[in-house]
């Protein structure tokens, strides 16, 4: 019944989906232009939310939990497991007090309405994986944003997505660059259980009435710890999290 139903509201989702990318994106060029950084958060943040939406239209029950607490004023970056691209909008959206700025692929960066111009203009940290010196040199850029403005980053370590749920080892690279260079941040853990589901059978027919989960996990102080047993530990957390 899943991929039945996908059938028919996968290409209704598509197109909501499509609409508000194209939609947000003069709306984001025209939020820059004349309302500078904050304006262009405020429109990405909105488009995220319309996005998070469309997820309904498949029918997906979603559950978005944040307990502990994080505080405001204080750089923090999110550690998470990556299962889809439907990851993202959720974490954008209910994360957006704390300004994440994702660590993300360059070649996301050219010809996607609205995610092109956002990780362009938005203060994300585009990497090109094919060169080792271009990468570290934008996340050691993302880290002087996140030193002079308080921002946060997000970074899947994985590096790839996990198409069945199972969580492939973490790369410590660029949680390391991050700690070096903003040794004050706190680290969050956050585990996603569930949105592999949605693209199951591929990105069509998207399978319709999957329960999806982001649950925002204990903050690790890293002071006293090496990078490499803070990622550890926010690995085993995330681990522990998505096999309950």
């Amino acid at each position: 019944m899943n991929k039945l139903f996908g059938y028919i509201f996968s290409p209704l989702h598509y197109l909501a989906f499509g609409l508000f990318l194209v939609i947000f994106h003069p709306i984001q060029w025209l939020s820059l232009k004349l309302g500078g950084y904050s304006a262009h958060k405020r429109s990405v943040d909105i488009l995220n939310f319309f996005l998070v939406t469309t997820y309904y239209l498949m029918g997906s029950r979603m559950r978005f939990s944040n307990k502990v607490g994080l505080p405001a004023g204080r750089s923090i970056i999110f550690i998470a497991n990556h299962q889809s691209m439907y990851d993202i909008s959720p974490m954008i959206w209910h994360l957006r007090a704390h300004h994440p700025k994702f660590i993300s692929k360059i070649e996301l960066t050219r010809g996607i309405p609205s995610v092109s111009f956002n990780l362009k203009h938005g203060g994300a940290a585009n990497i090109d994986r094919s060169d080792p010196k271009q990468s570290i040199a934008e996340i050691l850029k993302l880290a002087k944003r996140m030193r002079e403005n308080n921002w946060s980053a997000a970074i899947f370590p994985e590096g790839t997505r996990s198409k069945d749920g199972k969580m492939k080892p973490f790369a410590a690279g660029g949680v390391i660059t991050l700690l070096k260079k903003v040794p004050d941040a706190l680290v969050v853990p956050v585990a996603i259980k569930g949105s592999w589901k949605l693209t199951r059978f591929g990105v069509f027919p998207l399978s319709f009435g999957e329960k999806m989960n982001w649950t925002v996990l204990q903050p690790i102080e890293p002071a006293g710890k090496t990078p490499e047993d803070v990622i550890n530990e926010a690995e085993r957390a995330i681990k522990e999290a998505i096999a309950d």
